[in-house]
């Protein structure tokens, strides 16, 4: 009886919390902003209503999914490009007096497009002009903005050292300050954990419209938004990051089997062994699909990408003491500086310049796509990656991520930051179906569907989980103005664990109203 007066009490908590929040008002919002901010930094020029000629490509430079691109929504108010600190402080105190929502976006990745996208009033906060990043090579430590991508980051790293480096994400276009707050996961992951642990300290601009860092917003809140997600607790603006150190030479290669050349042997036996080689070792398993060797015909090809903190000549031995089945040639590996890596990571071919790290998009998004995740605690048998392979040929253009843990993942506790997925996981997979026709989008989201219960038993279960960063909104979510204890239960047990209940403890202190929100956020619930 005590747990259903429990249920009953959270429940209502939320509810309320949700009703609290004025009718929103769009003029006096536009009004509100004009006159909070100050005369030396005037939020004009960074706004974007419909009526302005560059509100649509404003837009969809930094919407990543076709799928929610949408510049025509009649309920996006208009999009604040932030330019200064007192522009996001503006942003958030007028907000949240004219019931108006925030969706924050940094580099406009969020998988489901939950960064710009609602079914109610709001605003997009955009950080992109953000993109501040300071080296102290003294320290080992940087400075860096939301806003900044990781291309960006790394760039200026590299600038100041060749032996300093920073764990985080492969693809140049992320924004820090999304991926920095859901965890950050990289090809650093298996020596030197993810971003979040090398996070030390943060501005982030709370409900009340005031900046906080590490000491004034306090542990509990600070070990929240490191893999929790910061747009449940506010808006960050920086973070300060410890660096890593890395060899001057890193080798890396690329070799691929398909199903005919043994593909699905090599991939079992680096089940095997993937997450117990030398932490220095990053070795990713890409199955996709690929042309047959019939003019018509299709098959799966199995990528493996590495990366070893290392000579070639040490990874030579390391393979083939470990997986001699992969037929790994001293032609296949490349001897390159850290920096190089991540061109290579991002799929540039060898030797492209670096400075296509610091693109930023201008183009509207040119697919379609769904993407899922899965963490592995046993290897799949070869039965049950037949199987898989059998749905993924039912698709024109998917592929997974087959991301090794191990290391020292196998050491950092799981409550150590809010992010969870630590010790006992053989590997993590991404799934991603990609498409051009917006025809073919209820076929492809019904094979995806298709191909993640296939996975279903050979995955990590009661609760499934799930990786924030890959944002699923299969694995549940509420709608945008409304805030559901039971159906937040659902997706935050397979983001974050045994974290769970701290975060929303965490959030029912610091946002008690729920003002940041949206349809996958943290609802705030005290413990009675």
């Amino acid at each position: 009886m005590k747990e259903v007066v429990f249920v009953v009490f959270l429940v209502l908590l939320v509810i309320v919390s949700d009703a609290e929040v004025t009718k929103p008002n769009n003029g006096n919002f536009l009004r509100c902003l004009h006159d909070r901010t100050r005369q030396e930094n005037p939020i004009t020029e960074a706004l974007y209503t419909p009526d302005n000629s560059t509100f649509v490509s404003t837009y969809v430079s930094y919407t990543k999914n076709k799928r929610y691109s949408n510049p025509n929504d009649t309920n996006l108010i208009t999009i604040i490009a932030a330019k200064h600190e007192s522009h996001v402080q503006a942003t958030v105190v007028c907000a949240k007096s004219n019931g108006v929502q925030i969706r924050i976006r940094s580099g406009g990745h969020d998988y489901e497009g939950l960064s710009y996208i609602s079914s109610v009033p709001f605003v997009v906060l955009d950080m992109h002009n953000l993109r501040s990043i300071t080296i102290d090579v003294s320290s080992k430590k940087a400075k860096v903005q939301a806003g900044a991508t990781l291309g960006e980051i790394y760039t200026k790293i590299a600038e100041a050292s060749k032996t300093l480096a920073f764990a985080a994400g492969v693809c140049p276009t992320l924004g820090a300050g999304g991926h920095i707050s859901g965890g950050g996961y990289g090809n650093l992951i298996r020596k030197y954990g993810i971003s979040v642990d090398h996070v030390v300290d943060a501005q982030l601009v709370d409900v009340n419209g005031k900046i906080l860092n590490r000491a004034s917003m306090g542990e509990d809140l600070f070990w929240a938004i490191r893999g929790g997600g910061g747009a449940s607790f506010g808006v960050i603006l920086s973070w300060t990051i410890n660096l890593v150190e890395v060899p001057k030479t890193i080798t890396v290669f690329k070799v691929n089997k398909t199903l005919e050349q043994g593909a699905t042997d090599v991939l079992y036996k680096w089940q095997l062994v993937s997450s117990k080689l030398p932490k220095e070792l990053f070795l990713r398993a890409m199955p996709q699909v690929a042309k047959g060797a019939k003019s018509k015909g299709k098959t799966i090809a199995v990528n493996f990408y590495a990366q070893f903190l290392g000579s070639s000549t040490k990874l030579m031995k390391i393979i083939n003491k470990n997986l001699p089945e992969l037929g790994l040639k001293r032609e296949d590996c490349y001897e390159m500086s850290w920096l190089n890596t991540t061109t290579f990571w991002a799929d540039y071919p060898v030797g492209t310049p670096t400075s296509v790290l610091l693109k930023r998009p201008l183009e509207p998004p040119g697919a379609f796509f769904k993407s899922k995740s899965d963490y592995v605690k046993k290897p799949i048998p070869k039965e049950g990656m037949k199987k898989i392979w059998k749905t993924m040929l039912k698709f024109n253009n998917v592929w997974m991520q087959w991301n090794p843990y191990g290391g020292v993942m196998d050491q950092i506790p799981a409550n150590a930051t809010a992010f969870p997925h630590r010790k006992g996981n053989l590997f993590k997979i991404q799934y991603f179906a990609l498409w051009i026709d917006a025809n073919a989008t209820d076929a492809n989201l019904g094979l995806m569907k298709e191909l993640y219960e296939m996975a279903k038993p050979y995955v990590s279960s009661n609760p499934r989980e799930a990786f924030l960063n890959y944002r699923d909104i299969d694995v549940g979510s509420n709608p945008s103005g409304e805030t559901n204890i039971e159906e937040a239960d659902i997706y935050g047990s397979k983001y974050f664990l045994g974290n769970w209940k701290r975060l929303m403890n965490i959030k029912a202190k610091y946002d008690p109203k729920n003002f940041f929100r949206y349809e996958q956020s943290i609802p705030p619930v005290r413990a009675m």
